[in-house]
């Protein structure tokens, strides 16, 4: 019983060591706000606590009045407590939150439809925008399938406050909001240069950490979900075979060793565990090379450029130096005969990663891929990839969604335009009025006037006035 009890201590010794060495790694942001919104109380997902925006809490960052929070008419069986409140702007409003770290960070707005006595979510339509930058226009949450949404940016901020605006339309007249989150993001996430692919010919990229970007695709290839709980930095990655076109001559690998992180190069936080430790391979089985490629798609918006993000971990391999592969970007070759042994400073399981700027076509589809070279090797593996992420980067007008910047859509805000309206209106009945004076007054002298008789005429006899009568007659 003695030994039994010595051996649980010691597994828990070994268990709360391992816990403290897991937690010290994890990333702790200066700049972490997470906002329940239309909430009275905090609510607490995935071990983070959201704050309350209500009136009475100090953390609440709205600085508008003219919002009210709804909670949902019926419980969300599944969901987290931060879908059953919303908080409701009738007019543009924001939030506003201090900046004690520049540089990037990570936006992510939550939103779930549902439906409560008052008012149905469905029915919204706004515009979001976030220090000026146009995230969302006419975003409608008639749209949500009845799912939650969540909407994630990066964005360069050098000021001393991020505000983030609701704009409702005129179709709905009212937005909405579930929960935020505001986020300072590692420093090595996105770096100052990236590879421009553009047609056959690949140049140099800079001033990549200083754009905005939308999340459009977060995945992990070969492997399963990975939740917020499972990442560092707290996203979703999703599994990739819904965008691979074909798995003809793809293999699942998954690795039950350690990733091997390096100073330098990939850290946790550009890329957890649980998506390098997965991966599709091509493997010669025999001494002929397969003749295939394996190609992920992914659906785009024209008009704008996308960041590639492509995330490599030799975890199949049995020694360094064997694995050779060709990267491929829209078609276009981006890397030949890759070594990931010498990427990575000849250690296996240590992942890399490269980024790729490219623009969004006619096509409306990036699409990424992976295939043996002229140096790959017989019975070995013949290429890999762990993960892909496909982000929308700001257009010129400095929009993520649309052609119009931030001061015209609050131009068409519709009581602002009535706010407006109202002074011309005024302005023209002032014209109408002063147009009336002036031309009774231009009536009035083209007449003769009227000039009172004088009431002391003399008397004329009847014999007098016969004979001026008659004089006038003659």
């Amino acid at each position: 019983m003695e030994t039994l009890l010595s051996r649980l201590g010691f597994f828990l010794f070994l268990l709360s060591t391992f816990t403290f060495y897991h937690l010290s790694l994890s990333f702790s942001p200066i700049d972490n706000y997470l906002i329940n919104c239309g909430a009275s109380l905090d609510s607490v997902v995935d071990n983070r606590r959201f704050i309350s925006d209500s009136s009475d809490s100090p953390d609440s960052h709205l600085s508008s009045a003219r919002t009210f929070s709804l909670c949902a008419g019926t419980l969300l069986p599944g969901q987290p407590q931060i879908y059953h409140t919303a908080r409701v702007f009738k007019t543009p409003s924001k939030y506003v939150f201090n900046v004690k770290d520049p540089g990037m960070h990570m936006v992510r707005l939550h939103f779930h439809q549902f439906k409560s006595s008052r008012l149905n979510l469905g029915n919204s339509q706004f515009h979001v925008l976030v220090n000026d930058l146009v995230v969302l226009t006419n975003f409608s949450g008639g749209n949500l399938a009845g799912t939650p949404k969540v909407m994630e940016y990066l964005l360069w901020v050098n000021s001393e406050k991020l505000e983030i605006a609701f704009v409702p339309t005129k179709k709905s007249n009212f937005a909405f909001v579930n929960a935020i989150e505001v986020i300072s993001a590692p420093k090595d996430l996105v770096p100052e240069t990236a590879q421009y692919v553009n047609g056959d010919e690949v140049e140099k990229f800079e001033g990549l950490d200083k754009q905005a970007f939308e999340v459009a695709y977060r995945v992990t290839v070969g492997g399963v979900k990975v939740t917020p709980f499972n990442d560092s930095l707290w996203r979703t990655w999703m599994p990739d075979d819904a965008y691979l076109k074909s798995s003809e001559g793809s293999i699942k690998v998954y690795f039950g060793g350690r990733i091997k992180y390096q100073d330098g190069g990939a850290s946790r936080e550009v890329g957890p565990d649980n998506v390098y430790d997965s991966a599709r391979l091509i493997q010669s089985k025999n001494a002929s090379i397969p003749n295939v490629n394996l190609t992920w798609e992914f659906p785009v918006m024209e008009d704008y450029k996308y960041l590639v993000r492509m995330h490599f971990c030799d975890i199949a391999s049995i020694s360094l130096g064997l694995l050779f592969f060709n990267v491929y970007v829209n078609g276009h070759l981006v890397y030949k005969d890759l070594d990931l042994s010498a990427v990575t400073n000849y250690v296996l399981a240590s992942p890399f990663y490269a980024d790729f700027v490219v623009d969004a076509d006619r096509s409306r589809v990036v699409s990424v891929s992976v295939g043996p070279s002229s140096k790959s090797m017989a019975y070995t593996v013949d290429a890999v990839l762990n993960g892909v992420e496909i982000m929308k980067m700001n257009n010129s007008v400095g929009s993520l969604d649309g052609k119009l910047p931030a001061e015209l859509l609050l131009m068409c805000w519709p009581r602002r335009a009535v706010s407006i309206l109202l002074p011309l209106i005024a302005l023209v009945c002032l014209l109408l009025s002063f147009s009336a004076v002036m031309h009774r007054r231009k009536n009035q002298a083209g007449t003769v006037p009227w000039l009172k008789l004088p009431m002391d005429v003399h008397e004329i006899s009847p014999k007098h006035a016969k004979l001026q009568l008659s004089n006038i007659v003659t």
